[in-house]
């Protein structure tokens, strides 16, 4: 792919809507991934449009909420944020050949806003080949995996790219399961009605960490990291949990994992019905040790397709969406183009 995969950037519009996003907070990847493909030297991006197998469009949905989102116009922001979106593409559309000739099969972009996916469920007929892009791949909200791609959420800090460590050996992790997040959505809800007043130092499931306590250290410490959907299913615990060697728990309704189209997450994750939150204490228990420590050690081994890099290395987050993308525009045939 490296070597003959080639992405053109389109250039109308204006930051900060467009060719600009957010670089920190559960967001960041959104505007890492814009500031890689803009960037000058980078080998995947078309000199010229023509030389392009894929075309990205470069809107921050999280900008356009950022900016123009007002709490008291709700009902109205969906229908604003996709005439934006719209108009965009009604440009290059009228400007280029690229849209028409493929029905923007062969276009992408690239959202890990909530919102991500609302972009095109006004006007679906217009967006019916597009491929997005998302963090939040909910099967129920209309994500497609045959033509949508599922990438991580990243809890990226200003400036800093989130590092990346292997913490405690399997051999001295001696929390079972943790969590600690803000109860919200309906799952969060059952863990925490659950295991949320639980006496048993095996599963900790904590709203906030007391004073003094470090998540980053209660990762490491820990064996499972429990990874439950908040309000949508993507959250940032997934990638905490894979920076600090420990086992995900993956307790989702309808999500798509990242990249599963290449990764096996059955070798590196534990899933868990809703239903089953109980016996999750049974559930991991039962686990033989030496299935963990095999899992515990793929966890490692993927650690380096979570990796935010700037400028993008190989096998990284920006090469495992681009990957992703470079899988679908294969199913596009164009009359004249291979």
């Amino acid at each position: 792919m490296m070597k003959t995969f080639k992405i053109w950037v389109y250039k109308e519009g204006e930051a900060p809507l467009v060719h600009h996003g957010p670089m920190k907070y559960v967001y960041s990847v959104e505007g890492d991934f814009i500031e890689e493909m803009e960037r000058k030297g980078n080998p995947l991006a078309a000199s010229h449009p023509d030389e392009a197998h894929a075309f990205f469009i470069p809107i921050s949905v999280t900008n356009i909420v950022y900016y123009l989102y007002k709490p008291d116009e709700v009902h109205e922001f969906d229908k604003r944020m996709q005439a934006i979106v719209e108009d965009y593409i009604g440009i290059i559309a009228e400007r280029y050949p690229y849209w028409n000739r493929s029905n923007g099969a062969d276009h992408f972009y690239v959202s890990c806003h909530d919102w991500g996916p609302h972009v095109s469920k006004r006007n679906r007929k217009l967006f019916e080949n597009l491929i997005r892009v998302l963090c939040n791949a909910n099967k129920t909200e209309g994500f497609i995996p045959r033509r949508d791609v599922s990438m991580s959420e990243i809890n990226g800090p200003f400036n800093n790219i989130p590092s990346v460590s292997s913490g405690k050996s399997p051999y001295e992790r001696s929390i079972l399961a943790f969590f600690s997040g803000k109860i919200r959505g309906p799952i969060r809800v059952k863990l925490f009605q659950h295991w949320g007043n639980n006496e048993d130092n095996d599963i900790q499931v904590h709203p906030h960490l007391p004073k003094g306590q470090n998540y980053t250290e209660f990762v490491s410490r820990s064996k499972y990291c429990l990874c439950p959907s908040g309000f949508e299913v993507a959250s940032s615990r997934l990638t905490d949990a894979i920076y600090g060697g420990c086992v995900p728990v993956i307790i989702k309704d309808q999500y798509v994992l990242p990249y599963s189209d290449v990764l096996d997450w059955s070798q590196f994750s534990v899933q868990v019905p809703v239903d089953k939150i109980p016996d999750l204490k049974r559930i991991l228990l039962e686990i033989p040790f030496q299935k963990y420590i095999e899992m515990q050690k793929r966890v490692l081994e993927v650690q380096q397709h979570f990796r935010l890099n700037l400028p993008a290395k190989k096998f990284d987050v920006f090469h495992m969406i681009l990957h992703s993308v470079w899988l679908r525009r294969l199913n596009v045939q164009l009359t004249g183009f291979s």
